[in-house]
């Protein structure tokens, strides 16, 4: 066996990008520098994390960390695949941040996948798993994905700063992914949304719901966010609600928004006014509908959201597609 060369890559900055890319295309990678200035220098909880899925994903994968965590070789397996997959994804990030570059495995994967992730399933930081459901799977079609076997379910929901939540995923593999010019919007024809209430009162949902239906049913008439109010074992460890909308226009773009409220985490919770800590239902429902407006305001066939998933990972290996804008959201 030959000496292997790394590309050598310094900083933290699109961690999830450079590993992602690097499994893809079977390139070696050596990253320094890593949080180095930070007064906590190393890789994050959630960026070893997401070293380890990729690990249970592949075959013949190679790791090595200093003592430091601020240097990283990593030597990209075979992408396997397969079923009976647990993976803890913790509560320093959402299960939204680790479903990005799981879905891309998990179709160039050699068997079928088929996983279980557990921790925080909705948070302000990261895309919710609703929003995966109602907007990226529905995007991956346009991809040549089959609807068939693509799935996730919520079994429980999980909210910051415990987390406590679960979801399985099965993701089919494909051959390729179909190369495609994507610039038309169209005209926004339905709002759909999914609001959620784990440990506190279902009430709280109905009023988003009113809230952000006072909003959008002056622009038209076709509007249903259904309510999911979870208790005991389905609510997680932590109590919090949210809501997620999905405007659906008459080409097939789906234009996406969603939120949570909760207990901040730990280095979270300092950076926040003793007042702000808490927004009532009713004016998250408002400020939620607003932020979806101005996403379709925007233009593009794509919300902020997705532009990373789309350009960065499909269009590296489907370069005909065509976004419509574009703005710095890495």
């Amino acid at each position: 066996m030959g000496k292997i060369t790394y590309k050598r890559l310094k900083g933290s900055q699109n961690m999830r990008q450079r590993l992602l890319l690097a499994t893809l295309r079977s390139t070696p990678i050596l990253i320094e520098d890593i949080h180095a200035d930070d007064t906590l220098p190393g890789l994050r909880p959630h960026e070893i994390s997401l070293l380890r899925l990729f690990e249970k994903l592949t075959d013949d994968c190679f790791i090595e960390i200093n003592e430091t965590g601020t240097k990283l070789k990593y030597k990209p397996g075979i992408i396997v695949g397969g079923g009976k997959l647990v993976h803890d994804c913790g509560v320093s990030r959402a299960i939204g941040y680790f479903l990005e570059p799981l879905v891309l495995l998990g179709l160039f994967a050699r068997k079928n996948l088929s996983i279980i992730l557990k921790g925080i399933t909705n948070d302000s930081k990261d895309p919710s798993v609703d929003t995966f459901r109602s907007t990226t799977f529905p995007m991956l079609k346009r991809f040549g994905v089959p609807s068939e076997g693509l799935k996730l379910e919520i079994k429980s929901r999980g909210v910051s700063p415990h987390g406590g939540g679960e979801v399985h995923l099965a993701v089919p593999m494909v051959q390729h992914l179909t190369a495609t010019i994507w610039t038309d919007e169209g005209m926004v024809k339905r709002i759909r949304g999914e609001a959620f209430t784990t440990r506190v009162n279902a009430q709280n949902g109905h009023e988003m719901i009113y809230a952000a239906r006072g909003i959008f049913n002056c622009l038209l008439p076709d509007v249903y966010i259904a309510s999911d109010h979870r208790n005991r074992s389905e609510a997680g460890n932590s109590s919090g609600y949210g809501i997620s909308l999905v405007a659906e226009t008459t080409s097939g773009c789906c234009i996406s928004a969603d939120t949570t409220i909760s207990s901040p985490r730990g280095e979270e919770a300092d950076d926040i006014e003793g007042d702000d800590k808490k927004v009532r239902a009713a004016e998250v429902g408002k400020q939620i509908a607003s932020l979806l407006l101005e996403e379709i305001e925007k233009g593009g066939v794509v919300d902020s959201t997705h532009q990373v998933c789309i350009s960065t990972y499909f269009i590296s290996l489907t370069c005909h597609v065509h976004c419509h804008y574009a703005t710095s959201c890495l």
